[in-house]
């Protein structure tokens, strides 16, 4: 096979990057073009995506692609988080900066759209778990204040789907991205009338749906100028990052789950059917879209972002490495506190150790007082809640979880891979760690026609990067703790969007 180029823009929630794969033999080898930073800005009490800059930093990527390493790709892609979305005008202008989904204002949003259509109704409508800020309850919110910009809006596109207009010029809705919205039917690419007329959008404010796949256009003359590139293809690949990195697992056979963890810990499985019922919405599921006709079924918990955040408090007084608060974490006890990852208050506070603390206190928990004990803290409540989210799973497939596959950044992190698979009690596999971006290259891949199936992703991801492999050592106390913790759980489906009173 002759060296195929592909170009991965994926942008995360506080970074982005671009990515050049070189795919030869059935070997893919990753080379890092360019990183940025990402970051909401707080503009007048809401904060924002600056999606202007996000496009400089693509077109920057793209040149250096080009100009610096002297590599004319054979297509790109974008893959960004989901939800979040920018609105256009009828002459195609983007009307304003689109919201960060951390915003405040959708806060008390899903007790408000109840009102309209009951949560059961809403749920089996479009089988996607109920966070506050899903693109349905941005829209509400919206619409329920007057927004001038979602009056004069003639068009919708996702976060990628933006980029791939700044592109090309070209407007339409990429599956996996829209399926994170809650307006879609579920398992389908077809909007649902009944979510959309419920939040008040007009039916024909959303664009037309492709797959993961699709060639979207070329790129603009006026970018080929700015760049140096020829007119490159620009695919439409799985644009949610998560379905980018379920498509890349390096998985064999079944009873496998999946954790894509980053900012967000991605928690489930690949499924060939959606799977809605009254006990997925107790549980609070949410079935996505996935690649080849697939359905991920998982559950979004808040993930690293909760030490990330710890993290930049910390920093303001001295910049901590990441790996000297694992080790402070390790000289810690476990167990002392828990936490609800999910529990709204850790969603935007602020200050996330003082959350923490807070929320230590308000359920009658010792308070972790040093940077260790809050590492500790947050580290055993996610693993807790890996376990809970996987009984939930077993619960609801009636099958029995053999083995996690971890990918994303969190794959480095040995101390929680190893605590993980203890957790657990079965095999966890780490890697790769560029989940994302092998999945965006290898979708384009695909449709340049350079590998063909999702099994022969899955083989290229399997030749070209090496797993760790994690085997359970359970600690003696993790049955005692995992029943406390238990005690912590949020359920946003019997609490609406209120954090209920906690017993000790």
């Amino acid at each position: 096979m002759n060296k195929k180029y592909f170009l991965a823009f994926d942008l995360g929630a506080s970074s982005g990057r671009a990515i050049l794969g070189t795919l030869e033999n059935g070997h893919l080898e990753l080379t890092e073009v360019h990183r940025f930073k990402n970051q909401m800005v707080r503009i007048h009490g809401s904060y924002y995506w600056n999606i202007y800059s996000l496009f400089e930093e693509l077109k920057t990527g793209l040149k250096k692609c080009v100009i610096d390493h002297e590599i004319q790709p054979d297509s790109i892609g974008i893959d960004t988080w989901g939800v979040d979305y920018s609105l256009l005008s009828e002459s195609g202008q983007l009307i304003g900066l689109p919201f960060a989904y951390r915003d405040h204002r959708t806060d008390t949003a899903m007790d408000e759209f109840f009102r309209i259509l009951p949560k059961k109704e809403t749920y089996l409508l479009s089988g996607i778990q109920f966070m506050q800020f899903n693109t349905l309850f941005q829209l509400f919110v919206s619409g329920k204040e007057k927004h001038s910009r979602l009056g004069i809006a003639q068009s919708l596109l996702f976060t990628p789907d933006t980029l791939n207009y700044l592109f090309t010029g070209i407007r339409k809705n990429e599956y996996t991205i829209a399926s994170t919205s809650q307006l879609l039917k579920p398992g389908k690419a077809e909007w649902e009338g009944k979510l959309l007329e419920a939040a008040g959008v007009k039916k024909n404010l959303v664009e037309e749906l492709v797959l993961p796949g699709t060639v979207i256009g070329t790129i603009l003359a006026e970018i080929q100028e700015d760049t140096g590139s020829k007119e490159i293809p620009c695919v439409a690949v799985a644009s949610h990052d998560t379905a980018s990195a379920i498509a890349s697992v390096p998985a064999l056979g079944g009873n496998w789950a999946y954790l894509s963890s980053g900012t967000w810990s991605l928690l489930g499985i690949e499924s060939q059917r959606p799977l809605v019922s009254e006990q997925t919405l107790a549980m609070n599921f949410t079935n996505e879209g996935g690649v080849d006709g697939t359905t991920r079924f998982l559950k979004n918990i808040m993930g690293m972002w909760l030490i990330q955040e710890c993290k930049r408090i910390w920093d303001e007084e001295k910049v901590m490495e990441w790996q000297e608060i694992v080790n402070l974490c390790n000289e810690t006890e476990h167990f002392k506190c828990l936490i609800d990852p999910d529990d709204p208050k850790f969603l935007n506070p602020g200050n996330m150790p003082l959350a923490i603390q807070e929320f230590c206190k308000n359920t009658g928990q010792p308070v972790p007082e040093s940077k260790g004990e809050i590492a500790r803290c947050i580290y055993d409540s996610l693993i807790l809640k890996y376990r809970y989210t996987i009984e939930q799973i077993e619960s609801i497939t009636g099958k029995t979880i053999e083995r996690l596959h971890i990918i994303g950044g969190g794959a480095h992190n040995s101390m929680m891979n190893q605590l993980t698979a203890d957790a657990l009690g079965i095999p966890v596999l780490a890697g790769p760690t560029e989940a994302t971006a092998i999945g965006n290259l290898l979708i384009q891949a695909r449709a340049m026609g350079a590998v063909d199936t999702l099994a022969e992703i899955r083989k290229v991801v399997r030749n070209s990067f090496e797993l760790a492999t994690f085997l359970p050592k359970p600690l003696p106390d993790w049955e005692l703790a995992y029943r406390e913790f238990k005690k912590l759980l949020w359920n946003p489906i019997n609490s609406g969007c209120k954090s209920p009173r906690r017993s000790a």
